[in-house]
């Protein structure tokens, strides 16, 4: 008798693993590309996954962030995707007035095996349950197709009680959140952000303090589940690129 073929792995699955199972000073790393070459450049590297940074994506397309229109985020996202065999998240930032459903399917027909989800618009934070409420609606439009990697804006917005993030991360996780991202939490408050959030929790690393892998064990260490870096990755490019012209200028 025929055994019944097992199903193949999606890349959100694969994903989603690569979160799970860690030990402390072992995060993962998540470079994030601004285009078709960078995500080459990070795929070729090594890396198993990598996640877009949407400032990074803006800068490359001439806007300043949280100025790209949907349509441009999401055909940036698609040529990343298509560049590279790795598993691709995207930074959305707010979801951009979508829709749960549509926003679901316009990350789904770029590629992308994930999203973080930001909850402040125009500087100002969104009601932490309202925000839960949408991110349950966006899981339910997703089931696992999506991981959902939440954002929680609080010490970036002038709310510096630890305990803010903490309420926000357990709202958000129970409305189907993978991950959540205290974005800005000061290391000192990390190792009590672990404690408090159940789950995964992202950390914005800083290229270029102090030795790479050594930076990153250390953030691992004080709790971090992933390190993803904003545009910092494209800013340190542009600055070499800069360094390259001003010797081409004589």
């Amino acid at each position: 008798m025929t055994g019944l073929a097992t199903p193949p792995v999606t890349g959100a699955e694969r994903f989603r693993a690569l979160h799970h199972g860690r030990t402390p000073g072992d995060p993962l790393v998540l470079p994030g590309p601004w285009d078709a070459v960078s995500a080459r450049v990070f795929a070729d590297a090594g890396f198993p996954a990598l996640a877009t940074p949407s400032a990074g994506v803006a800068a490359s397309l001439g806007y300043e962030d949280g100025a790209t229109p949907a349509d441009e985020m999401f055909a940036a996202v698609a040529r990343i995707v298509r560049a590279v065999d790795v598993p691709v998240s995207a930074d959305v930032e707010d979801g951009y007035g979508l829709a749960p459903k549509e926003l679901v399917e316009r990350l789904l027909e770029a590629g992308a095996v994930g999203c973080n989800l930001e909850d402040s618009a125009d500087g100002v934070l969104k009601d932490p349950r309202e925000h839960a409420e949408w991110l349950a609606e966006v899981r339910a439009a997703a089931g696992d197709r999506l991981f959902v990697n939440a954002r929680i804006d609080t010490f970036i917005r002038g709310v510096g009680d630890p305990d803010a993030a903490i309420e926000r991360a357990a709202l958000y996780v129970a409305a189907g959140a993978d991950c959540v991202y205290p974005i800005g939490a000061p290391d000192g408050v990390l190792p009590l952000l672990r404690s408090g959030i159940q789950g995964p929790v992202n950390v914005g690393g800083r290229p270029g303090e102090g030795p790479a892998f050594a930076e990153l064990r250390r953030l691992g260490e004080l709790g971090a589940t992933r390190i993803t870096f904003g545009p910092a990755l494209l800013r340190r490019a542009e600055g070499a690129l800069r360094e390259i012209a001003a010797e081409l200028a004589g």
